[in-house]
């Protein structure tokens, strides 16, 4: 799996990337069938916007989208709900055949 991290209007510094890389691999641990996850970094003139898409096998990408005041606050909130979308997913393909 690869995780690709990019900013707008700011330099992404290696202590944010390794912030990021972590959190996202939580998405990894809740479903085996994630290939790529992308993350966008923007910042905003009232705090910052982070944009974590999920390349999943077999459907469309999933998104997710965070505006915060803090960038590390904004990463937390985006890959909570970028979680929340996969284990969702991961419950209708399991309950599928019922």
């Amino acid at each position: 799996m690869q995780t690709v991290i990019s900013g707008k209007h700011f330099v992404v510094t290696p202590a944010i990337e390794e912030y990021i890389r972590k959190k996202a691999e939580r998405i990894r641990k809740h479903f085996d069938r994630v290939q790529a996850i992308y993350v966008v970094c923007e910042r905003e003139p009232n705090g910052y916007h982070v944009e974590v898409r999920t390349d999943v096998e077999h459907h469309d990408d999933f998104v997710a989208n965070a505006r915060e005041e803090d960038l590390y606050a904004c990463v937390d909130v985006a890959v909570d709900r970028a979680t929340r979308q996969i284990t969702d997913h991961k419950d209708r393909v399991r309950d599928h055949k019922k």
